[in-house]
Protein backbone atom coordinates (compact mmCIF):
# COMPACT_ATOMS: atom_id res chain seq x y z
CA UNK A 1 0.00 0.00 0.00
CA UNK A 2 1.27 3.45 -0.92
CA UNK A 3 0.00 6.48 0.95
CA UNK A 4 -1.88 8.92 -1.26
CA UNK A 5 -2.76 12.58 -1.10
CA UNK A 6 -6.14 13.64 -2.37
CA UNK A 7 -5.91 17.29 -3.44
CA UNK A 8 -9.12 19.19 -4.12
CA UNK A 9 -9.13 22.79 -5.36
CA UNK A 10 -12.45 24.62 -5.38
CA UNK A 11 -14.29 27.92 -4.97
CA UNK A 12 -17.28 28.73 -2.84
CA UNK A 13 -20.64 29.99 -4.03
CA UNK A 14 -21.08 33.72 -3.40
CA UNK A 15 -22.13 34.54 0.17
CA UNK A 16 -21.12 31.21 1.71
CA UNK A 17 -17.62 31.95 3.05
CA UNK A 18 -18.70 33.10 6.52
CA UNK A 19 -18.76 30.00 8.68
CA UNK A 20 -17.46 27.70 5.94
CA UNK A 21 -14.46 26.49 7.94
CA UNK A 22 -16.61 25.81 11.02
CA UNK A 23 -19.22 23.96 8.94
CA UNK A 24 -16.49 21.56 7.82
CA UNK A 25 -16.46 19.84 11.20
CA UNK A 26 -19.06 17.38 9.89
CA UNK A 27 -16.92 16.65 6.80
CA UNK A 28 -13.81 16.13 8.95
CA UNK A 29 -15.71 13.81 11.29
CA UNK A 30 -17.03 11.79 8.33
CA UNK A 31 -13.57 11.52 6.80
CA UNK A 32 -12.06 10.39 10.12
CA UNK A 33 -14.45 7.41 10.15
CA UNK A 34 -13.43 6.22 6.67
CA UNK A 35 -11.08 3.26 6.24
CA UNK A 36 -7.57 4.44 5.43
CA UNK A 37 -7.99 8.06 6.55
CA UNK A 38 -4.79 9.59 7.95
CA UNK A 39 -5.26 13.38 8.08
CA UNK A 40 -6.90 16.42 6.51
CA UNK A 41 -5.84 20.04 5.92
CA UNK A 42 -8.21 22.71 4.62
CA UNK A 43 -6.73 26.03 3.48
CA UNK A 44 -7.87 29.27 1.88
CA UNK A 45 -5.69 30.47 -1.01
CA UNK A 46 -4.63 34.08 -1.53
CA UNK A 47 -6.87 34.28 -4.62
CA UNK A 48 -9.97 33.32 -2.58
CA UNK A 49 -10.00 29.70 -3.71
CA UNK A 50 -9.72 26.78 -1.33
CA UNK A 51 -7.60 23.64 -1.21
CA UNK A 52 -8.47 20.50 0.72
CA UNK A 53 -5.68 17.94 1.17
CA UNK A 54 -6.58 14.55 2.61
CA UNK A 55 -3.94 11.91 3.33
CA UNK A 56 -4.96 8.27 2.86
CA UNK A 57 -3.19 4.97 3.45
CA UNK A 58 -3.91 3.98 -0.17
CA UNK A 59 -5.30 5.37 -3.41
CA UNK A 60 -8.00 2.69 -3.38
CA UNK A 61 -9.27 3.85 0.02
CA UNK A 62 -9.24 7.47 -1.17
CA UNK A 63 -11.26 6.61 -4.25
CA UNK A 64 -13.72 4.51 -2.25
CA UNK A 65 -14.40 7.41 0.13
CA UNK A 66 -14.70 9.86 -2.78
CA UNK A 67 -17.31 7.56 -4.30
CA UNK A 68 -19.43 7.65 -1.12
CA UNK A 69 -19.10 11.19 0.17
CA UNK A 70 -21.82 12.86 -1.92
CA UNK A 71 -24.44 10.19 -1.22
CA UNK A 72 -23.67 10.18 2.51
CA UNK A 73 -23.06 13.87 3.37
CA UNK A 74 -23.40 15.77 0.09
CA UNK A 75 -26.35 17.76 1.43
CA UNK A 76 -24.50 19.19 4.45
CA UNK A 77 -23.88 22.93 4.73
CA UNK A 78 -20.18 22.74 3.87
CA UNK A 79 -20.74 20.68 0.73
CA UNK A 80 -23.63 22.88 -0.44
CA UNK A 81 -21.35 25.95 -0.19
CA UNK A 82 -18.93 24.61 -2.82
CA UNK A 83 -19.39 25.67 -6.45
CA UNK A 84 -19.48 22.25 -8.17
CA UNK A 85 -18.21 23.67 -11.48
CA UNK A 86 -15.01 24.81 -9.76
CA UNK A 87 -14.01 21.47 -8.23
CA UNK A 88 -10.72 20.01 -9.43
CA UNK A 89 -9.75 16.79 -7.63
CA UNK A 90 -6.60 14.74 -8.13
CA UNK A 91 -4.53 12.12 -6.34
CA UNK A 92 -0.79 11.90 -5.84
CA UNK A 93 1.34 9.04 -4.55
CA UNK A 94 3.28 10.13 -1.48
CA UNK A 95 7.02 9.76 -2.08
CA UNK A 96 8.44 11.84 0.78
CA UNK A 97 7.00 12.95 4.09
CA UNK A 98 8.62 14.25 7.20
Amino acid sequence: MTETLEIVNFRLKPGTEVGFAASNRLVSDWLARQPGFVSRCLARRDDGGWVDVVRWRSREQALAAAGRIMSEIGDCEAMRAIDPASVDMGHAELVLSR
